[in-house]
């Protein structure tokens, strides 16, 4: 009887490549990207994250264009609780400050504490401003509005790479970033505190700009409204401990940077320097909202690796169990003569004469 001692490799279940399909991507990325551009100039840079996801829905389709629309379907299917849950946690930490005062000297003080040495006894957002801020916008402006949008974005597109390339890993990228999303909308309604700006007008700190923006305005661009805002309904100005855009800033670059040769990890790690950078100068966070926000990544992958090993291993310990109600070969239990070959074999043999 033959035996496939090399068995071939699984027929792909996908469709089959087009000889054209590298024309066709290019022609549907082309349409996809002018589309885009005429919807930022138009409508506004993709803020609200209903908005973005469908354009990130969008460019895996105009990038797989030659796939079946189930394989497309597929997508919305997997990323409707993912946008589900990130509606419900928008509106959600617009409620986290109704009726509460905010804190805010706190972190004033902190602040002060960690890096008074160097600005002075400032708060470093009063500091950066009053060395950077101009009435007329300037270069670095502009970088800050773009690093600041791309909060909106960099984490959805990021996933969206991986849903294309190992849904396996997708999986665990979207576990880690749905606990950090929960963890820090619990932290908003157990301590709901105020950013710099709102300090600096309620008389806590010298004028303070928000500045975050700026930089669009310079280009004629704006941000799309917030459908999931609409009438200031979810608005929260008290949602700056933790500071979440530094927070997927710094858990992006973690999670990808096992998988990146080392001599890339300083452009990576570059992105949350350069975040907490936008977010302190604009006033939108003290440099304790980003340490903090730091320390909840870290707690975030230890804990859903726990949990991922802990389920592991309940799995495997549950395996046995299952197994043992199945029929089992007759095999004896344990090895070891037979009872044939416990019986003395008989002999003819003659005793030897003295």
């Amino acid at each position: 009887m033959a035996v496939e001692i090399d068995p071939k490799p699984p027929a792909r279940t996908g469709a089959p490549s087009s000889p054209d399909g590298g024309r066709r991507r290019v022609v549907a990325m082309t349409i996809w990207g002018v589309a885009f551009v005429a919807a930022w100039l138009v409508i506004g840079l993709p803020t609200d994250p209903v908005y973005a996801f469908v354009w990130i829905w969008a460019a895996t389709i105009a990038w797989h264009s030659a796939r079946p629309w189930r394989s497309h379907l597929r997508f919305a299917r997997d990323w409707a609780p993912v946008v589900v849950l990130l509606a419900v946690y928008t509106i959600s930490r617009g409620f986290a400050a109704r009726g509460a005062t905010p804190h805010a000297m706190e972190m004033i003080v902190v602040d002060r504490f960690l890096l008074g040495w160097a600005t002075g006894g400032e708060v470093p957002t009063v500091w950066l401003q009053q060395h950077l801020y101009r009435p007329e916008v300037h270069w670095w402006d502009v970088l800050v509005s773009w690093v600041y949008f791309s909060h909106f974005v960099a984490t959805f597109a990021a996933a969206a790479v991986l849903w294309m390339r190992n849904r396996s890993r997708w999986a665990a990228y979207m576990r880690r970033w749905g606990f950090l999303c929960a963890a820090g909308l619990a932290t908003y309604f157990a301590y709901p505190a105020a950013p710099p700006w709102w300090a600096g007008q309620n008389g806590l700190l010298t004028e303070v700009a928000r500045i975050s923006t700026r930089g669009w305005k310079e280009m004629g661009m704006h941000g799309a409204g917030n459908v999931l805002n609409a009438g200031q309904i979810a608005s929260n100005p008290v949602a700056a401990m933790p500071s979440l855009h530094t927070a997927w800033a710094l858990f992006v670059v973690l999670f990808f940077l096992p998988s990146v040769r080392k001599r890339w990890w300083p452009l990576l790690l570059a992105y949350p320097l350069a975040m907490t950078f936008t977010l302190v100068y604009s006033g939108e966070h003290y440099v304790i909202d980003v340490l903090v926000g730091w320390v909840y990544v870290g707690l975030t992958f230890l804990a859903v690796n726990l949990a991922e090993r802990g389920w592991a291993a309940w799995r495997a310990g549950r395996a046995p169990a299952v197994a043992t109600g199945k029929r089992q070969p007759l095999v004896p239990a344990q090895a070891g003569p037979s009872p044939q070959e416990t019986v003395p074999a008989p002999t003819d043999a003659v005793p030897a004469e003295r």
